[in-house]
């Protein structure tokens, strides 16, 4: 398991040329999380829309190589909000996989603890302004972006009791968000490294890229270590497993398309049949 680096990391863009001769010979993966890294973090999920520029370069991209959107958002959601039919989503950290002759899902008998947690948590935290639980399939989100500093604190530690009422779920976090999840031994890590698995891109010709912004990301900075790479979505240094780094949503969409623009015309050549 890879080490978080507490020094920077070098920008992706900065270093691009570095970064493209890392594809010598392979063609990448690129697995993608939305809010905080095709978005910028909105005060209120629904406000995330994807720019229509982004979508067009992620859609160019899409036909020069493999492109999977992992995103904790539920499934159905990201998917309209990308809107790119030929894509693989990975919604719920991975919990709820769809793409073209596929589908999987992890931990859907937990799905009834899942039901109990949201009823308690809507009627604990009705009287805290600003927090926001939003229900997913395979995991309740409670966003704390607009509720007084004062007042995060309470929030906590309903979503804590209500992780300790059942068995079946725990607690994750991230940027002004707690997550109830399934208690199985499931992430984003361990999601990418199916995906590559299932879509026949566990080969030395493939170079998995994700990238990502926020702690749930690095699981999947982890998971591909030593097998691809990753690009952590961050305006400041902080502790990280990826490789490399972008400042925000703005240079992910430069990149992207710089990332295109290397690998066309001939992007997909070398990717296996599968």
């Amino acid at each position: 398991m890879a080490e978080a680096s507490t020094t920077s990391v070098p920008s992706a863009l900065d270093g691009f040329h570095a970064f493209a001769a890392s594809l010598t010979g392979r063609t990448p993966a690129v697995f993608l999380d939305y809010d905080g890294t095709l978005t910028p973090i909105m005060p209120r999920p629904d406000l995330a829309v994807l720019d229509v520029a982004v979508r067009s370069g992620i859609e160019r991209l899409a036909g020069l190589c493999p492109v999977a959107v992992v995103s904790g958002r539920d499934l159905e959601d990201v998917a309209r909000l990308v809107a790119l039919p030929g894509l693989v989503y990975a919604g719920s950290h991975g919990f709820d996989i769809r793409g073209p002759d596929l589908r999987v899902r992890i931990g859907a008998e937990h799905t009834p603890a899942l039901d109990r947690a949201e009823v308690a948590l809507r009627r604990d935290l009705a009287g805290i302004g600003g927090a926001l639980v939003e229900r997913k399939r395979f995991a309740i989100a409670i966003h704390t972006r607009l509720v007084e500093a004062a007042h995060k604190p309470a929030v906590a530690d309903a979503v804590h009791r209500q992780a300790a009422a059942e068995d079946g779920l725990r607690v994750t976090g991230g940027k002004e968000i707690h997550e109830l999840r399934p208690n199985v031994p499931w992430d984003k890590g361990r999601a990418v490294l199916s995906l590559l698995d299932r879509l026949g891109l566990a080969v030395g010709s493939v170079l998995p890229v994700y990238i990502g912004d926020d702690e749930t990301d690095e699981d999947a900075f982890r998971a591909l270590a030593g097998r691809g790479t990753g690009i952590r979505v961050m305006d400041d240094p902080a502790p990280t497993s990826a490789a490399w780094r972008l400042r925000d949503p703005g240079e992910v969409a430069v990149f992207l398309k710089r990332l295109a623009d290397h690998l066309d015309p001939g992007g997909c050549a070398a990717v296996p049949e599968h």
